[in-house]
């Protein structure tokens, strides 16, 4: 199996990440991610009323867009974060992103 393209983090653009965050189910996933320590492994689609081909559309556009790393480890799929990355490339952005998707009154 080919390891799955991650642009390097000099090449993440502010347009890719903005255009990556604008869709809900997108941003359901980073919210899974955020609540995480930034790995999930397995079905983290589980919720969303999408098919399973429209969710592996939106991980490619997350991962593409440099928002997260995806590893193959035997038959899992693990996704990241790429919190270091994005800080690294856009510092303090990917906080208040993290917090404006936390439930509220929490």
């Amino acid at each position: 199996m080919r390891a799955p393209f991650h642009p390097p983090t000099d090449q993440i653009t502010l347009a890719g990440l903005m255009h990556a965050l604008s869709d809900p189910v997108r941003l359901g996933i980073v919210a899974r991610l955020g609540d995480t320590d930034g790995e999930i492994c397995g079905d983290i689609g589980e919720g969303f009323e999408v098919h399973k081909s429209t969710l592996s559309h939106h991980y490619r556009v997350l991962r593409e867009a440099g928002v997260t790393l995806t590893s193959v480890e035997g038959r899992n799929r693990v996704v990241r974060l790429r919190r270091d990355d994005l800080e690294a490339r856009f510092p303090g952005l990917l906080g208040p992103i993290l917090a404006a998707l936390e439930p509220r009154g929490q």
